[in-house]
């Protein structure tokens, strides 16, 4: 059956505007999950599906990463394991809605072109394999061996391997991100961005340092045994709501929460969990205990202002405050930072946070007086220039408490999609660490490239600059996803080649090469058998949890490949027979790649039978396990100095930042409500403060145009319509992708080269 798609794209004038919520989740959510659900795959369907989503014999989520509760632990998984939005997330992969050869017959690259990224992902899921000819208006179909050939003759046309450009999306699995660098490091590069460089490359950089692992140090448990947790530059009501429960559990316990965020968003203020009686007629739990309506990028100055203080109390009362036994035995550059932090221009402070005086120190003093705290953050603190020097000195806190390798304790970077810290596990990284690429040598008998390759910002530019031509993309929609868009779309245009490994059309296949291709894949819920029977695959959660997925419904289409069996096809295709890695046996067969995994990556020793357990296994950690630092330079945990930094505006001008709305993941926009905030029928909005507006001279509801300044020109994104909203003073707010057009390229975070997304200075002109 196809279900019939929006005939229509977004009508902009549409737009509702009430008042924002105060709360999240409720009854609310979980009709919005029925109806979306019922909406594209039908009743039957949504119950069958909805009811493995996140269990230990289904399938995980192809939304967020936050983690399952594990039996291990003493805790047990719900029978609705799922939010909101991954039951939309869900809907959006297991639609009945269907794009073949009739769709692309009937619309030309040019026409699809106009639509917008919503009406693109709601016709449904792609059926065949399409390619557009060089010189062609419209997509075609084309065979799978004849899309492997065209592939592989047009890499093997280049000059040099490092023309080409592999992406990956975090919803790869494990299998297949090995795969994959395994395929383009036998082809003779290193060139694999992938979306953390856009997202938590900041985090992995920080911590990496700091810490000597680039990933988190607490578990799920930790979360409900913290005494603090404070929540910095994240809205989980949204891109994690699932994190909701694990706060009201924590709550429970006696936690305090602080919440540190430009936008007062709902889920941190109140969560009425449709789990319990409380959420469903009662007033749910209020969680946030502290609000700090934080500047844009003022997060640095706020952590150094809490460190002097912390640092003051500790000098006034020794032995209070810092954990003197685990900074003297485990930590280097202390005294340096304590040196640094010694005086502090609190008028500085004042300015770039927007706080007063007075909450700092109640901030301060819920640090101080805290026996176990967790830091979580997310694109609030990633996406600045000075977003690695910000989570730093996140960490120097947590130094300087003890808060590490404690129960109830660490940092807790919260990612994104479902397997983007897998992806990077399993190697997909442009600069993998000489024994990763030692391991691959000598487990398959062949040499690869260690030059480091390009990252996504670089990808862009090499693009842009003919040096990269052919871009080959497994998953995501990387013409969204990426900054200064009408620079990316020319770069992606002048490529020979772009081919994308998709389950659903998106904006990426309308900004073709010369020619492109569009090779549709399996999703998370479907079942995949191969030659040796019926697969699964694994992925990695937030806190470095490994565990299988299971599709169990029928593909889409009987002209699907998993992207384990195109990444082996095209690597026989491009290799021929005699290529020492047996491609054919590992897409007949994963356990004969998690064979491999178990020994080329670190802790994944018998990767088969541990992941087999029934809450899969956890990646060793060295500060969470055994409050070891092992990784950094020096073996030991390092306090870093840095100054003081944020972002100047000029007079005028208001600091923007690009965020998603209630109805999106990431590029997939799945409605057009924005129901937390108030919002609906229309993604072209600006929030501004209503202080701001009569400043600026505009009114509630006026049309302008987004006009971000840079030192190389300006960048104009048209037809916003104005939301009068209670966010910081000197502070606004768009959707992205849409407000992607006003960041530059070359803005980006020092050493992470991260865009920079949350920070664009704009003016609010009339529409051009």
């Amino acid at each position: 059956m196809t279900r019939e798609a929006p005939a229509n794209d977004v009508d902009e004038t549409q737009l509702e505007v009430g008042k924002p919520k105060s709360w999240a989740a409720g009854i609310p959510g979980v009709a919005v999950s029925l109806m979306r659900g019922v909406e594209q795959m039908g009743a039957a369907r949504t119950v069958k599906t909805l009811r493995l989503l996140n269990q230990r014999d289904g399938f995980d989520c192809p939304g967020c990463a936050w983690p399952e509760p594990r039996e291990v632990d003493g805790e047990h998984r719900k029978f609705a394991e799922f939010c909101e939005n991954g039951a939309k997330a869900v809907a959006e992969e297991a639609t009945k809605r269907r794009v073949g050869r009739e769709f692309f017959a009937e619309h030309s690259v040019q026409e699809l072109a106009d639509k917008t990224d919503y009406w693109l992902g709601q016709q449904g899921r792609i059926t065949e394999p399409f390619v557009l000819r060089e010189g062609a208006s419209h997509y075609e179909p084309i065979s799978w061996d004849d899309a492997f050939t065209l592939v592989a003759d047009e890499l093997r046309a280049l000059q040099d391997p490092n023309e080409a450009i592999f992406y990956t999306s975090g919803r790869t699995s494990n299998e297949a991100a090995f795969l994959y660098q395994l395929l383009v490091r036998s082809y003779g590069t290193n060139n694999l961005p992938d979306c953390s460089n856009m997202c938590h490359e900041s985090s992995g950089a920080a911590l990496a340092a700091t810490t000597g692992i680039g990933k988190g140090s607490v578990t799920l448990a930790d979360i409900h045994q913290a005494d603090l947790i404070v929540v910095v530059g994240q809205n989980p009501g949204t891109n994690h709501p699932r994190m909701l429960s694990a706060l009201e559990e924590a709550k429970g316990n006696g936690a305090k929460i602080m919440a540190v965020n430009p936008l007062p968003e709902a889920g941190l203020m109140r969560f009425k969990n449709p789990q319990n009686v409380r959420g469903v007629v009662g007033k749910g739990t209020p969680l946030a205990d502290e609000f700090a309506q934080i500047r844009l990028g003022g997060d640095l100055a706020l952590f150094q202002a809490i460190g002097h203080l912390l640092l003051r109390w500790e000098q006034e009362t020794p032995g209070t405050i810092v954990d003197r036994a685990f900074v003297e035995s485990s930590s280097e550059g202390f005294e340096d930072y304590a040196k640094h932090l010694r005086e502090i221009d609190w008028a500085e402070v004042a300015t770039a946070t927007g706080l007063p005086r007075e909450q700092i120190e109640r901030l301060a003093r819920m640090i101080a007086t805290s026996k176990r705290t967790i830091y979580c953050w997310a694109m609030g603190l990633t996406q600045h220039k000075h977003a690695v020097q910000t989570i730093s000195e996140v960490a120097n806190l947590a130094l300087m408490r003890g808060m590490i390798g404690e129960p109830g304790a660490g940092l807790c970077p919260v990612r994104g999609h479902s397997n983007v810290q897998g992806d990077r596990t399993m190697g997909i990284w442009e600069k993998m660490p000489e024994s990763f690429m030692d391991s691959l040598d000598a487990e398959f008998g062949i040499k690869v490239p260690r030059d480091h390759g390009y990252d996504t910002v670089a990808a862009i530019r090499a693009m842009r600059d003919g040096k990269g031509k052919v871009f080959f993309a497994v998953g995501g929609n990387f013409a969204s996803a990426t900054p200064d868009t009408d620079l990316t779309e020319k770069a992606l245009k002048s490529c020979s080649l772009t081919a994308h490994v998709s389950t659903k059309l998106n904006r990426s296949h309308v900004v073709p090469g010369k020619s492109a291709l569009i090779l549709p894949t399996l999703g998370r819920t479907e079942r995949d058998t191969q030659a040796a029977g019926e697969q699964f695959v694994t992925v990695e959660d937030s806190m470095s949890q490994v565990h299988t997925s299971r599709g169990r419904l029928a593909p889409a289409s009987e002209h699907l490949l998993s992207e384990v069996a195109i990444i082996c096809h095209l690597a026989e295709a491009l290799f021929g027979a005699g290529h020492p890695v047996p491609w054919r046996d590992f897409h007949r067969d994963y356990d004969l790649v998690r064979d491999r995994i178990a020994r080329v990556v670190p802790g994944c020793h018998d990767y088969n039978a541990r992941v087999r357990e029934p809450d899969g296994f956890v990646l060793p950690n060295a500060p969470r396990d055994s409050r070891q630092f092992n990784g950094t330079a020096n073996g030991k945990a390092n306090f870093t100095v840095s100054e003081l930094e944020y972002p100047k505006v000029p007079e005028g001008r208001l600091l923007l930042q690009t965020m998603r709305s209630h109805d999106q993941y990431n590029t997939t926009i799945y409605g057009l409500s924005d129901r937390y905030r108030g919002i609906e029928d229309a993604r072209r909005v600006v929030l501004v403060n209503p202080d701001d507006l009569v400043s600026l001279g505009l009114t509630d509801g006026a049309m302008v145009d987004l006009v971000s300044e840079w030192r190389d020109g300006d960048r104009r994104a048209p037809s916003f319509r104005v939301v009068s909203y209670p966010t910081a003073r000197g502070c606004a707010a768009a959707y992205f992708p849409e407000a992607n057009a006003l960041v530059p390229l070359d803005s980006v975070a020092d050493k992470s080269n991260t865009p920079v997304s949350k920070a664009v200075v704009v003016r609010l002109e009339p529409p051009a």
